[in-house]
């Protein structure tokens, strides 16, 4: 079975950098749609960022406006590994992260990602 666990969450002021990490295990996901998803307390789940391979090319990137220009998704090369560089952090950044794999579809779509990661807290404060 294919696991995933987040690392790299804490606590940060505004203004500051962080790098979130998720891999995985019990499987090759190289096919496979790779995203971040994060939940604020008293907010629904949503898209952060996420990759999908593409024939020929490397993995093709998506964001969501909310961080366009502040975050970057990485994914390895052998695919079984995610990473979210963030950037220019706010407090609307707070939530719990999490990664995410599926078979592919509508990249921002949550019902897409049949595994999951337990989630890794990422607090912004002053």
């Amino acid at each position: 079975q294919v696991e995933l666990v987040e690392s790299g969450g804490g606590l940060v002021h505004p203004g500051d950098s962080l790098k979130l990490s998720c891999s995985s295990s019990g499987g090759t996901l190289s096919a496979y749609d790779m995203a971040w998803f994060r939940q604020a307390p008293g907010r629904p789940r949503e898209f952060v960022a996420g990759t999908s391979w593409k024939k020929g090319r490397t993995y093709q990137a998506y964001y969501a406006d909310s961080v366009k220009g502040r975050f970057t998704v990485i994914r390895n090369n052998a695919g079984n590994a995610i990473h979210l560089q963030m950037g220019s952090l706010t407090f609307a950044d707070t939530a719990v992260y999490y990664c995410a794999t599926g078979p592919g579809g509508s990249q921002a779509d949550d019902r897409q990602y049949e595994t999951w990661g337990r989630g890794t807290l990422v607090t912004v404060s002053a």
